[in-house]
């Protein structure tokens, strides 16, 4: 059966004297050369197919173009390391409204004060920045990272998985000694009561139900534990709080944490989160078994599940929701538990062994953006929530770790929407990028306002435009009172006013092929 000739075919058809080389497999130098050749008739094709959208229905059309003609699409889509027909349409949008945006955003970063930063960029694409590598602290805005590293080096699928122990299975429905809730760095680990409670202004979601595996100890034939309930958090280090937050953060913004924490180290009945969060997750899963008339002796406390027998038993597990959902649950809610947690655990992968700690996590953190290329030269990671002071990071980082995936992706998906969602739910409400506008913001008070270090109010993440492609974006503000919302909202809309402006012209679903 005779075919059409495709590019390639046409291509040699019009170079007569050139001998003929022989196929091959994959993107050669003739695809990538085809490929090129016909990026100005497809960016000319797709002015033409927006320009004629706009022809009013009683105005007479222009003749189409003789000397263009659209190649048809391939059976597969013609692919190299540099150009899709996917990724065309953003491309030539791009190519048609990048300097005007350029110009858009240059009038905001010029009042960006020596202190702070701000960086644009278009599907990966620099756009503007101003002190962009300077580093500035964070905030919250540093969990960008976190999530960036965690993905990469656990995997979007890793769980995290609660153990319960004893020193024998059950003889008729009693464990003779202590049974141990051994902990594996789940940061979702929740009584079902704890979501509602109100306790937190943004409560857990896709928690995992301490209360689930309360249940799967009675099925395992529990009914009576003739010791006590002691939790085991030796998966991480026993630091609880990291150094280098302000005063007033810790116990209420965050921590204490370990590899077992249930209820951010809150048991139901009690006013105060627990000292211990291994002792408090004791406490409260001897509460739920009770509650299911397993009946334990002894009082809750702290031991290790090698302490128990030298061949424990494990009774009953539970898992968290897969790394992606995690990071969600991190990033809209802005929990600094979660993040603390998994940087400790980025650093367990990181050692292969012992513990995990904050000091290896964020030392695996740091090896990894340089391997990312990102300049590290004065970027400071002093752990995951953002909250220490000691934290340096500057624009130029947060958008190049924001490139790296798409706002449709797993961070971009994380982020909280303007006027919708986490903390932005009740920012840009009134604003033209209400429910677009993908962001994490970063706050820290820092008191007195008269002395160092500086108030924070951060913000950075995505515009997705309409059709394919996004605008990357980071903009940290550092200064005395600028966590005031009189100060940082006017900068905060100036910046959306500037990034919505693009596309000024075609958009990619304007030149999108038709």
């Amino acid at each position: 059966m005779n075919r059409p000739p495709d590019a390639m075919s046409r291509l040699e058809a019009r170079q007569p004297n050139r001998r003929p080389e022989p196929r091959r497999s994959g993107a050669g130098p003739l695809v990538v050369l085809a490929i090129f050749a016909l990026v100005p008739a497809l960016a000319l094709y797709a002015v033409f197919v927006w320009s004629s959208s706009k022809i009013d229905d009683n105005e007479a059309a222009p003749p189409p173009p003789t000397t263009i003609v659209a190649p048809p699409l391939p059976d597969e889509p013609l692919r190299n390391s540099m150009l899709t027909f996917r990724r065309m349409p953003a491309l030539v949008a791009r190519g048609l409204n990048v300097d005007q945006f350029v110009a858009d955003v240059a009038p905001f970063l010029a009042t960006i004060n020596d202190r702070s930063c701000a960086t644009v960029s278009v599907d990966g694409n620099p756009v503007g920045s101003a002190n962009g590598d300077v580093a500035v602290i964070p905030a919250s805005t540093a969990k960008i990272v976190v999530a960036a590293v965690a993905l990469e080096q656990l995997g979007a699928d890793r769980v995290f998985t609660t153990r319960v122990f004893s020193g024998a299975t059950p003889d008729d429905g009693v464990i003779e000694g202590d049974l141990v809730l051994l902990g594996g760095g789940d940061p979702l680990l929740s009584s079902d009561w704890y979501p509602t409670s109100g306790l937190e202004p943004r409560p857990v979601f896709d928690a995992t139900s301490l209360d689930t595996l309360a249940d799967r100890v009675q099925a395992a034939g529990v009914t009576q534990v003739t010791g006590s309930v002691l939790g085991d958090g030796s998966r991480y280090d026993d630091e609880f709080f990291a150094p280098g937050w302000g005063n007033g953060v810790a116990g209420l913004e965050a921590g204490p944490y370990d590899s077992l924490i249930a209820n951010d180290a809150r048991v139901f009945g009690e006013e105060r989160r627990g000292d211990n969060p291994n002792s408090a997750a004791a406490r409260e899963f001897t509460r739920l078994l009770s509650e299911r008339g397993v009946v334990v002796t002894g009082e809750p406390g702290v031991g290790l599940v090698a302490d128990v027998a030298d061949e424990p038993v494990e009774l009953a597990s539970i898992e968290s929701v897969p790394l992606a959902g995690v990071i969600a649950e991190m990033l809209t809610n802005s929990d600094n538990n979660t993040a603390e947690l998994l940087v400790k655990e980025i650093g367990l992968e990181a050692v292969g062994e012992g513990e995990g700690t904050r000091d290896a996590g964020v030392a695996a953190m740091t090896e990894q953006l340089e391997q990312w290329g990102v300049d590290t030269t004065n970027i400071v990671l002093a752990d995951g929530s953002g909250l220490s002071l000691d934290n340096r990071l500057t624009c130029n980082a947060l958008v190049a770790v924001l490139q790296r995936s798409g706002s449709s992706e797993t961070i971009g998906a994380a982020l909280p929407i303007a006027g919708e969602t986490g903390t932005l739910a009740d920012v840009f409400t009134d604003h033209p990028v209400a429910g677009r506008l993908l962001g994490k913001t970063g706050t820290l008070n820092n008191p007195p306002f008269n002395q160092d270090p500086p108030a924070v109010k951060a913000l950075a993440g995505y515009l997705p435009v309409e059709g394919g492609g996004a605008v990357e974006y980071a903009l940290v503000l550092n200064g005395p009172t600028i966590s005031d919302q009189s100060e940082y909202r006017p900068v905060w809309n100036e910046l959306a006013d500037a990034l919505d402006t693009y596309p000024s012209g075609a958009s990619p679903a304007d030149v999108g092929l038709r």
